[in-house]
C-alpha cells in the first residue's frame, strides 16, 4: 500500500465548543459525506457510482482492525488518486470481549463517537468518502456513524452488493424460490435462537460467523439443516472458498464466512404442482 498522503491533523477531533455540527437545526457544513457500498469483495462487482466517487474522493475513512489493511481498503487498492488523504479508522475492540457485555459497548460507543466528531469537523470544508465492503445499511459498520453524522452533515449513501448477495451466486444454486421465506440471522445469536429460527424458515443465511460456526453448526445439526448448509469463505475474493459445511473443523474459519441454506420452493413445471 502506498504512503498515505498528509492530511489534517484529526487525532484530537473538533472543538466540541465549536461549530455547526452542535447546531439543532439544519446542518452548515459546505462539504458531505459520502458512504460508498463497494460490493462484495471484487472491484468489479462495485457499482458504477461509487467506482467513480472512490477514485475522485480526495479524503478517505475506512475501518480496520490495527495492523491490518482493512477490507474496504484491499477492495479499492489502485484506484485512489494519488494525492488522496487517508484516514484509518481502528476499531478498539473486535472479538476480544462478548459482544453483549458493558465493556464492548461502551469502547464501541465511544469509537464512533470520536469518529462521527472527527468526520463531522472535516466536512465542514471537504468531501470525505468512507468505504463499507457490500452494502452500507446491512449489517455495515457505517450505519453507527450515519446515526450520529445525520443530523450534523450531509450524509449520502450509495448502495452496494450485499456480501450475501455475492456469496451465493458463487455458490451456483438459486436461494430462494417461489414463496420461500428468506432468514438473514446473525451468528452472535444465542444457540437457542439460531434453532428456532432455522426451525421456521425456508432458506438461511447466516453472517457473522467466525468463531460462532460451531453454535451455529451445533443450530442447523438441531434443525436437520446441516446436510444441507453450505460454507461460503472470502466469497468473490482471492482465497474464496465453498465448501459443504457437514464435516468441516467448525472451529477454523475466518471472519469473512457466511453460511448458506438454499431453499426449495415453489416453481412452475409442467405436470408438477402449482
Amino acid at each position: 500500500m502506498p504512503e498515505q498522503a498528509k492530511g489534517p491533523d484529526l487525532a484530537k477531533g473538533p472543538d466540541l465548543a465549536k461549530g455547526p455540527y452542535l447546531a439543532k437545526g439544519p446542518y452548515l457544513a459546505k462539504g458531505k459525506v459520502i458512504c460508498a457500498g463497494l460490493g462484495p469483495g471484487d472491484p468489479d462487482l462495485m457499482s458504477v457510482k461509487s467506482d467513480r466517487i472512490v477514485r475522485a474522493a480526495r479524503h478517505v475513512a475506512y475501518f480496520r482492525k490495527p495492523g491490518r489493511p482493512g477490507m474496504a481498503r484491499q477492495i479499492v487498492e489502485g484506484m485512489l488518486r494519488a494525492d488522496a488523504v487517508e484516514y484509518p479508522m481502528e476499531y478498539p475492540i473486535t472479538t476480544e470481549v462478548p459482544v453483549d457485555s458493558p465493556e464492548y459497548n461502551f469502547q464501541l460507543a465511544q469509537f464512533y463517537d470520536l469518529w462521527a466528531q472527527r468526520l463531522a469537523a472535516l466536512a465542514l470544508t471537504e468531501e470525505v468518502v468512507v468505504l463499507c465492503e457490500g452494502d452500507p445499511f446491512l449489517y455495515g459498520s457505517f450505519q453507527h456513524l450515519w446515526s450520529r453524522l445525520k443530523a450534523q452533515t450531509e450524509v449520502e449513501v450509495v448502495a452496494g452488493i450485499p456480501g450475501m448477495v455475492g456469496c451465493w451466486n458463487r455458490a451456483g444454486l438459486p436461494i430462494t424460490w417461489g414463496d420461500d421465506i428468506l432468514t438473514v440471522l446473525a451468528g452472535t445469536l444465542p444457540e437457542a435462537e439460531l434453532l428456532a429460527q432455522m426451525q421456521s424458515s425456508d432458506a438461511l443465511v447466516v453472517m457473522k460467523t467466525g468463531r460462532n460456526l460451531p453454535k451455529v453448526a451445533r443450530a442447523l445439526a438441531a434443525a436437520g439443516r446441516l446436510e444441507d448448509a453450505v460454507l461460503v469463505e472470502r466469497g468473490t475474493m482471492s482465497g474464496e472458498r465453498i465448501r459443504p459445511l457437514a464435516g468441516l473443523d467448525a472451529a477454523d474459519c475466518p471472519y469473512f464466512a457466511i453460511v448458506l441454506v438454499h431453499g426449495h420452493g415453489r416453481r412452475p413445471q409442467i405436470g408438477g404442482p402449482e
